[in-house]
This record gives C-alpha cells, sequence and structure tokens, in this order.
C-alpha cells in the first residue's frame, strides 16, 4: 500500500511539472512547435484561478481600504517587471506587457482613470499618456520655409517616444484588508491595479518630472483574473513551475509601500499630510500597516 501510494504521488509530481513547463519543449522538431500543446495536455489544463468565495457584508466584522505602491527596483518585486524584451515567445512577458496586449486585443474590456473606476477611458484616450509626439527645432524652420502644416513634417523631423516595458518603475495597487468574523481571520482582497511610469513628455530629461511615477490606467482586479492566471511569471528558482501574476498578488508575493488609506479627509494621501519628510511618510505607512495587523492580534487578546 505504501509503495503504490509512492508511485501515486511519484506520477502526479511528474504530471504537474509536465503541465507547468514550457509546453512540448522536449518533443518539439522545429521551434514553430515550442509552446504548442498536444490534445492530452489540453485537456489537462482545465484549471482555473481559484475562486474568492462569497462574503456578506454582515460577515465583514472590520475592513480598511488601503493604497499601494510596488517599486519594481526592489529585488523581490522584479517578477512583475522582467522580462522588459519583448521577442522572448509567449511564456515569457512582462505583467505590463500582458496587460497591454490584452487591452489592444479587447480582452480587457474596461480600464478607468482613477482607482474609484468612476471614468472609463478607451485606447484613444490613453494615447497621450502612452505616446509622445514631438516635432525637432529643424522640423519647425521646416513648416515656417515651406509654410505647410504638422501633417506635412517629414518622419526624419519627427520624434516619437512609446512607454515600454522597461519604462514602467512601479504598480499602484488597491486593495481592502478584513476581518471575516465567520472564519476568524484577517484577509486581503485586491481591488485594482495601475502601472505607473515618469510622463512620457519628459521620461527621458533629467528632473523632478520623473521623480513621482504616473499612473496610465486603472483595471478592475477581478475583472483580469482570467487572463492574469493565463499569464505565467519568471520563477527563478524553477523555470519548470512557473506561477501565474494572479497567484503571485492574491498571496502578496510582492513588497508595497502604502501612501493612502481611506479617511474623513477625502482620501488624502501620506505625503499630504507628511510634507517633505520621506522618513516620516516611511513610518507612517508602517503605522497604518501596523494598526490593520494590531486589530486582528487584539481580537485574541484577553
Amino acid at each position: 500500500m505504501k509503495m503504490r501510494s509512492f508511485i501515486y504521488t511519484g506520477l502526479a509530481v511528474v504530471a504537474t511539472n509536465f503541465m507547468f513547463a514550457q509546453a512540448n519543449v522536449l518533443n518539439a522538431k522545429i521551434p514553430e512547435e515550442i509552446g504548442m500543446k498536444t490534445e492530452a495536455q489540453l485537456a489537462l489544463d482545465n484549471d482555473k484561478p481559484l475562486e474568492y468565495g462569497y462574503v456578506g457584508d454582515r460577515d465583514i466584522l472590520y475592513s480598511k481600504m488601503i493604497w499601494e505602491k510596488v517599486v519594481l527596483d526592489e529585488r523581490v518585486n522584479f517578477p512583475l517587471y522582467f522580462p522588459v524584451e519583448e521577442n522572448l515567445g509567449e511564456n515569457r512577458k512582462s505583467l505590463y506587457q500582458v496587460l497591454m496586449e490584452n487591452l489592444e486585443s479587447g480582452m480587457i474590456p474596461k480600464v478607468y482613470a482613477d482607482s474609484y473606476f468612476t471614468e472609463e477611458r478607451t485606447l484613444k484616450d490613453l494615447e497621450a499618456s502612452l505616446t509622445m509626439t514631438k516635432i525637432t527645432d529643424a522640423g519647425i524652420d521646416y513648416m515656417n520655409e515651406n509654410a505647410v502644416g504638422e501633417d506635412e513634417v517629414p518622419e526624419e523631423f519627427i520624434i516619437r517616444r512609446d512607454i515600454g516595458p522597461a519604462d514602467i518603475n512601479s504598480y499602484l495597487i488597491k486593495g481592502l484588508w478584513y476581518f471575516d468574523k465567520r472564519q476568524g481571520e484577517l484577509k486581503y482582497r485586491i481591488l485594482g491595479i495601475a502601472p505607473a511610469a515618469p510622463d512620457v513628455n519628459f521620461i527621458d530629461e533629467e528632473g523632478d518630472a520623473n521623480s513621482e511615477p504616473i499612473p496610465m490606467f486603472w483595471v478592475f482586479f477581478p475583472e483580469i483574473r482570467d487572463i492574469l492566471h493565463e499569464a505565467k511569471a519568471f520563477n527563478d528558482s524553477n523555470s519548470a513551475v512557473p506561477i501565474s501574476f494572479d497567484h503571485l498578488l492574491n498571496s502578496r508575493r510582492f513588497s508595497g509601500l502604502i501612501y493612502k488609506e481611506e479617511n474623513v479627509y477625502g482620501d488624502r494621501e501620506v505625503k499630504e499630510y507628511v510634507a517633505e519628510n520621506a522618513l516620516m511618510q516611511l513610518m507612517e505607512s508602517e503605522r497604518i500597516k501596523d494598526k490593520i495587523r494590531d486589530f486582528e492580534q487584539d481580537m485574541w487578546s484577553y
């Protein structure tokens, strides 16, 4: 019986590794076959993101909405940033590339201008924050000399700059901490996420214009869970077992700094009432974090 259980366990591990490894990489005879799954693999891949489950309003004993900044310079956040190259194949994409490709294809139906999801944005609306087009001084001279408009300026006098995966320096995440009294547990639920980058009009210049990342658009997180489940982040420890972006974010495998909490002052940010002091802003962020954590600890203190 023990030997049979051992064999079943071994087969399960092998099957799991086979499913998560880069599809067909060992059986491909030409490069185009890499990533193409067999019918047996497709039948086994009937997996979906783990459902949240229903939480009644009466079951929430305590809640606190917070906004976090996930800075991509930190090593723990590298899986959200890399790879910045766009030619490594379908299985090697950054989170920003996944979001943009699905936004352009229409798989992500709606994006929003703010974290309250009140104003919808279209790709046309996002052009100003994603792309910069500038006519050089030589181009202006050409317009004056030939009395032509901007549409008639040759390409050699036009500078175009697009926001790419390498330009994303942080993500802004909106989430809710809540205490589920039925399960007696403090839990966390992501509600929105936004890629943030410097202003595209000043991105290649040095100065204060690039000091603060600007959110380009907000996405309602529960709406894109299926997409993030299919997209895999690189696992540096074992490339045969990648982790989905949905799992990575829901399990909080990232380091975030709280920059805002819901409050009576119109949800003002920490920097608005702790101005020009980075150390005190960091301490205030930790204070908010401790306040949420202490609530759960105090529940079991007598």
